[in-house]
C-alpha cells in the first residue's frame, strides 16, 4: 500500500517551487542543479527527490501551476466585472491591474515562463504554450470588447502583443521597492491603453 501524502506535502512543493524558480532566476535553468536547489532550501538533496524525480519536473510543475494560474486571474477578473457590473474597457482595466499584481508577486516564475518552457519536453512543452496562447485569446477578446472600434482582424494580434509587451517585462527593470510600483504602473498602462485606443 502507497504511502499517503503528508497534509503539508503540497504546501511543501510550494515553496520548492518558490526557492527553484529563484534559483532558476538567479543561476539561469540550465546551470542550476538539484544540489543548488536543495542547498538553498535548506534540506538534501534526496528529500528534494521525495518530492520530486528531477530538476525538469521541477520545471513543468512550476509552469503548470504558474499558466494555471494565469487562466484562472483571466476567469477571476471576467466575474469581478459581472458582480461589479463593470462595462467593458473597466472589466480590461481589472484584468491589467490583476495580471501585474500576479507579476508583482511571481517574478521570478514569469522569469521561467519567457525564459525556460524550451527546457520541457515535447508534450510536456506545447501543453504550457498552448495555455500561453489560451491566456493570448483571452487577452485579446478583452480588448476587441473594450475597443470594438479599433480592435480588428487584421491588427488584434499585434495589438494583443503589444499591451503583453508593455507588461511582460516588469521583472526586468521594476523593482517593487523602487520609485513606481506595480499598482502604479498598471495605473499608467491603462492610461496609455485608453489614450490610444480610445482616440
Amino acid at each position: 500500500m502507497a504511502r499517503p501524502k503528508s497534509a503539508s506535502h503540497d504546501l511543501k512543493r510550494e515553496e520548492i517551487l518558490d526557492v527553484a524558480s529563484q534559483c532558476f532566476a538567479r543561476q539561469s535553468f540550465p546551470a542550476a542543479s538539484m544540489n543548488d536547489i536543495a542547498t538553498a532550501c535548506g534540506t538534501s538533496k534526496a528529500r528534494l527527490y521525495h518530492y520530486y524525480e528531477s530538476k525538469e519536473a521541477i520545471l513543468f510543475d512550476l509552469l503548470d501551476r504558474y499558466t494555471q494560474r494565469l487562466l484562472a486571474l483571466i476567469g477571476e477578473a471576467e466575474a469581478r466585472a459581472q458582480r461589479k457590473n463593470l462595462n467593458d474597457r473597466d472589466a480590461l482595466s481589472e484584468l491589467v491591474r490583476a495580471f501585474l499584481d500576479e507579476y508583482e508577486h511571481s517574478a521570478t516564475r514569469h522569469v521561467s515562463l519567457v525564459s525556460d518552457t524550451k527546457f520541457l519536453g515535447d508534450i510536456q512543452r506545447e501543453l504550457i504554450l498552448n495555455r500561453q496562447r489560451d491566456v493570448v485569446a483571452a487577452v485579446t477578446r478583452f480588448l476587441k470588447r473594450a475597443y470594438p472600434e479599433r480592435v480588428t482582424p487584421a491588427n488584434q494580434t499585434a495589438l494583443t502583443m503589444m499591451l503583453f509587451g508593455m507588461i511582460n517585462w516588469t521583472f526586468t527593470w521594476l523593482r517593487p521597492d523602487g520609485p513606481m510600483s506595480y499598482a502604479a504602473f498598471a495605473d499608467e498602462v491603462v492610461a496609455v491603453l485608453e489614450r490610444g485606443f480610445a482616440g
